[in-house]
Order: structure tokens, then C-alpha cells, then sequence
């Protein structure tokens, strides 16, 4: 059974920083696209960052232009988890953050992504 648990979510002030962590198990993610999205309360869930597996060079990464410069996605692969490194966060970075997975090279669209974690509160306050 593919379980996706996401953790380090929480309350920030503008400008701190939080890391998220998204464990996958049940099957090897070595060759899945893993993402993060969020969803604010009455908007709907937005892609934030994705990274990529290659088998002859480094992952590629993938973001949001909201978050470009801001939050560096990244993964250990032996571990089966990917991280999200948020830093000068701002407040409408507020939402819950969803860790998600895809065997097909979907990289930005949620409708391409067979798995999901439940999701973790970030509150940025200003």
C-alpha cells in the first residue's frame, strides 16, 4: 500500500523559514516525480515545486514562479523522502502544503499525480 506522510509544517513568522518532509513507502519513488502543492482555504490546491529523477545526471528541480528563489525542493532517495526548504517565507505562503507522486513525467499538473500524502498546515503570520 503507497503511503505519502508529510511533517514540519507549523506556525512562522514573515521572513522564517520551515522545511517539510514527505516519506513515501510502499514501492521505490527512485524514478518517481515527486511534488509539493498547497491550498489555501477557497482557492484551489497550486503546484509549488516538483523534482525529477535522471539516471545520467542530476534530479531537475521544478517551481512556482511565486516561490522561485524562496523554497529549494529536494530528495534523498535511498530514504524514500523529499524535502521542501522554505525560507523567507511571507504570508500568503499560508496553506496546506500536499506532498504528491507520479510515474508518468508529470511535473506541474495535479491531475497527473496518482498519490498524495493528507496534507500539512503552514501558517506564515505577518
Amino acid at each position: 500500500q503507497v503511503q505519502l506522510v508529510e511533517s514540519g509544517g507549523g506556525l512562522v513568522q514573515a521572513g522564517g523559514s520551515l522545511r517539510l518532509s514527505c516519506v513515501a513507502s510502499g514501492r521505490t519513488f527512485r524514478s518517481a516525480v515527486m511534488g509539493w502543492f498547497r491550498q489555501a482555504p477557497g482557492k484551489e490546491r497550486e503546484f509549488v515545486a516538483a523534482i525529477s529523477w535522471s539516471s545520467w545526471s542530476a534530479d531537475s528541480t521544478y517551481y512556482a514562479d511565486s516561490v522561485q528563489g524562496r523554497f529549494t525542493i529536494s530528495r534523498d532517495g535511498r530514504e524514500n523522502t523529499v524535502y521542501l526548504q522554505m525560507n523567507s517565507m511571507k504570508p500568503e505562503d499560508t496553506a496546506v502544503y500536499y506532498c504528491a507522486a507520479n510515474f508518468r513525467g508529470i511535473v506541474s499538473a495535479k491531475s497527473g499525480y496518482d498519490y498524495w500524502g493528507q496534507g500539512t498546515q503552514v501558517t506564515v503570520s505577518s
